[in-house]
């Protein structure tokens, strides 16, 4: 895949990159190794510091790189200023917590009497220089949810961002640098996936990140166990959204309009299968499709726009596969199932795709099994909230979910057996600095975001001080 900015809205191609050679990538590993090795001893001041001065820098160029964004993945312009604003209080956030939440931890002394030690304690120490492989679809809050607390827990960092976004990768290259970070410490890489692999294995590497498709995913997470490497994996998702009989179905309804089509629909926490208990199901059906059925799609630069496009050809080519075999098999298209027609302004070159609802959906249809990466939804009738679990918990993923119910006990009950890394109850799925992000099953491991994050990519050391006039 060609290193290039190619406009989704239009099929404009308007920037091409040369991949790094491999002198540059070597002289790039060596910086951020040699930097390590000084920038671990800095004090959580001076990191804070550096890390406040680049959101306050986004802050500033908030307009320039959410326009960058929006032609180089499609994002809608509003959608695209949200995520700078929100990497920016992430920085900000870790730049405030990072020194506590890294704080050394003291068992009770009761607790290791037996060990023969005067004085013990566990301290978190940086592992080293970390590449992180990122996606296009949030193409700064995916990078600065791994750079800000690796960056504050002492790491050295290397981005090998997605090929279609090479400019926002460049950016945030570029930000950190401005922001005073010393040279080395927050790098990017403008190469193909075909170079991540020797750059993984190159011993000046002390794990990974990534977060992309589950190929990608497997691909990383096996390089990395071959070189014994830590590793966070953030894959796919197909979330379920369940509505119960309790439920506001007036604002579920509006809700799951939001949450299926955030990003164009390019969500991997985007819910995905809305599930719902036959006694509210009509009502939420009419209320759903025709919130789906009155998004304004469009030129994503502008404000009037709801969707924009799909990233690239191929992804809108693989959401019509996914589509047009549930309909072979007797799925019912309620809205939606097509390209848009007279869109007009050269945006009918654009991979634009409408949204879409289907309902009778089956085990055997692709799209049950398959996560749609795009504004498709699947609704689905149940009987109770036995068959929603069932139903909701019926997919290989399990990044998140979301509950619309008024009962704690069901409440209780979806908390207890819901295969997700989350549970959102009325409302829907977004990630937050203070709230551990991640998956279980094939939706991956580890956790970004919170005092989990900053830990993931740390040396949990322990300290042991025998008796005797030297201990402390």
């Amino acid at each position: 895949m060609p290193i290039a900015t190619v406009n989704p809205a239009n099929g404009e191609t308007l920037r091409t990159f040369d991949a790094l050679g491999e002198e540059e990538i070597e002289r790039r590993i060596s910086a951020a190794a040699s930097t390590f090795r000084t920038y671990r001893t800095t004090g959580f001041a001076e990191r804070a510091r550096l890390l406040n001065r680049a959101a306050g820098l986004l802050d500033e160029d908030q307009r320039d790189i959410a326009r960058t964004m929006t032609t180089e993945m499609g994002k809608p312009l509003a959608a695209a200023r949200a995520e700078a604003a929100k990497c920016a209080k992430a920085m900000r956030w870790y730049a405030a917590r990072a020194e506590r939440l890294l704080a050394d931890e003291h068992p009770d002394d009761a607790d290791v009497e037996d060990s023969g030690a005067s004085k013990a304690l566990v301290r978190y120490r940086p592992l080293g220089t970390v590449l992180a492989v990122m996606p296009w679809n949030f193409p700064l809050w995916q990078v600065v949810r791994f750079a800000a607390p690796a960056l504050m827990a002492g790491n050295t960092a290397l981005l090998k961002h997605a090929s279609n976004v090479p400019q926002t990768a460049l950016y945030l290259g570029d930000l950190f640098s401005r922001a005073g970070f010393p040279e080395g410490c927050f790098q990017t890489l403008l190469v193909g996936s075909g170079a991540v692999e020797a750059i993984l294995r190159d011993p000046r590497i002390a794990a990974a990140t990534l977060t992309g498709s589950e190929p990608a995913g497997r691909s990383v997470a096996s390089v990395a166990g071959d070189e014994i490497k830590k590793t966070v994996l953030e894959l796919g998702g197909s979330d379920p959204y369940l509505v119960l009989p309790s439920a506001d179905v007036a604002k579920a309804a509006e809700t799951a309009v939001t949450a299926r089509v955030q990003n164009n629909g390019q969500s991997c926490i985007a819910a995905k299968r809305f599930i719902v208990h036959t006694d509210v199901y009509e009502a939420f059906a009419e209320r759903f499709t025709a919130g789906m059925r009155g998004l304004t799609v469009g030129d994503p630069l502008e404000e009037s726009t709801d969707v924009g496009p799909l990233s690239g050809e191929q992804g809108r080519a693989d959401l019509e596969e996914l589509v047009d075999d549930a309909v072979r098999q007797g799925a019912t298209v309620l809205c939606g199932g097509r390209r848009p027609e007279h869109l007009g302004g050269g945006l009918e070159r654009g991979w634009f795709y409408e949204p879409t609802v289907l309902t009778g959906i089956t085990p055997g249809m692709r799209l049950h099994r398959e996560e749609a990466f795009g504004p498709v939804a699947t609704l689905y009738r149940a009987a109770d909230l036995d068959e929603a679990l069932d139903l909701a918990n019926d997919t290989s993923f399990g990044l998140s979910s979301n509950v619309w119910t008024r009962d704690e006990g069901e409440m209780d009950r979806c908390v207890r057996d819901l295969e997700a890394g989350g549970v959102f109850f009325n409302g829907m799925t977004a990630s937050h600095p203070a709230l551990p992000f991640g998956g279980v099953k094939r939706s991956g491991y580890g956790r970004e975001l919170a005092g989990h994050g900053i830990r993931e990519f740390c040396n949990a050391t322990t300290v042991w001080y025998g008796p005797g006039p030297d201990a402390r």
